[in-house]
């Protein structure tokens, strides 16, 4: 399994689970970010930190500390 944090510019998957909990949870659960959910890499910052991954039609940049806690299927 692999990780938001890997997912290749331009590529799409799914999410498959979050390993985070509390407020942080709760905050990527509302951007769209839940298991099912479709996500594509859209934009790396020049420094590589943060990414912009588009969910449900919206453009939600995360930092990759952040999408390292995000499941991939």
């Amino acid at each position: 399994m692999s990780t938001l944090d890997q997912l290749p510019v331009g590529s799409n998957a799914t999410v498959a689970s979050l390993t985070l909990t509390g407020n942080k949870r709760r905050r990527l659960l509302d951007l769209g970010f839940a298991p099912g959910s479709a996500v594509r890499a859209l934009q790396e910052s020049p420094w590589g930190d943060p990414v912009a991954y588009a969910v449900h039609g919206a453009v939600i940049a995360l930092r990759r500390e952040d999408a390292k806690r995000i499941t991939l299927v």
